[in-house]
């Protein structure tokens, strides 16, 4: 009975795991385990690459931007830029242009700026809208000797001088190129050119000049802190010891 049991049908014989049947634990290779691998492997890809974006980021931050603000500083001149600032009417600054000679580092020659522009308004209402500009700006209205180094006319413009901090500016305001013109044909007739008349409709406006100087190159209004002597130089008097001067007796003749 008992042998018979044991051989009977469908009874195990290897205590019920089977000859060949993988355990009950085990997983299928390329399971879990492979997509949890590659999952880690994706998210260290992920902060590898945020990581170079931040470190992209900050040297952009502060190499490229300082070195961008550097150059536009020194490519934009600070004196040109105060005045494009200057609170004028757009009348009164047309067909601005610049001239710059010189340093900012006064090597040799301090920088000297000058803008000239064209106003479509006459000297006397453009003058006043730049004197108020340049007070609202800072600068200060200084009367020294030579400012100007010429008298001008009143009826052929104004000549005002101004400072502020290291910088002195000379703002003329005088009739437009056309009333110029006219005005040395008239004043030189033997240059043998005909002065045309022109038409008042068309000759209208004012140019302006702007000088811009560093104070320690405007000599204008210092005082020599060592002034040499006063006064007129007398004539030389010549030694009255020399041979030349005595009177010798003639020489006799010959006989």
């Amino acid at each position: 009975m008992a042998g018979a049991k044991a051989s009977a049908s469908g009874v195990p014989t290897d205590g019920g795991l089977g000859e060949s049947g993988p355990a009950a634990g085990d997983e299928p290779e390329g399971g879990l385990r492979g997509a949890s691998a590659e999952l880690r492997h994706k998210l260290r890809t992920q902060r590898r690459l945020r990581l170079v974006t931040l470190m992209s980021l900050a040297a952009l931050v502060l190499l490229v931007l300082p070195a961008f603000f550097v150059v536009r500083s020194m490519s934009e001149d600070p004196v040109l830029a105060s005045l494009d600032a200057l609170s004028v009417p757009e009348w009164a600054s047309k067909n601005d242009k610049d001239f710059e000679t010189g340093n900012s580092l006064c090597l040799g020659v301090c920088e000297f700026r000058e803008r000239v522009s064209e106003s479509d308004q006459p000297f006397a209402e453009t003058t006043k809208v730049y004197t108020k500009a340049l007070a609202d700006a800072g600068w200060t209205e200084r009367k020294v000797k030579g400012c100007p180094e010429a008298p001008v006319r009143a009826e052929e413009g104004t000549y005002t001088c101004w400072q502020r901090e290291e910088l002195t500016l000379d703002l003329s305001v005088s009739l437009p190129g056309c009333a110029v013109d006219q005005v040395s044909a008239e004043g030189n007739p033997q240059a043998g050119v005909a002065a045309e008349p022109i038409d008042p409709a068309s000759c209208v406006g004012s140019t302006v000049s702007i000088k811009v100087w560093n104070a320690i190159e405007d000599e204008r209004g210092k005082e020599d802190p060592a002034p040499g002597p006063q006064g007129v130089q007398p004539d030389q008097i010549l030694p009255t010891d020399d041979s030349i001067f005595q009177q010798t007796s003639p020489t006799p003749e010959a006989s």
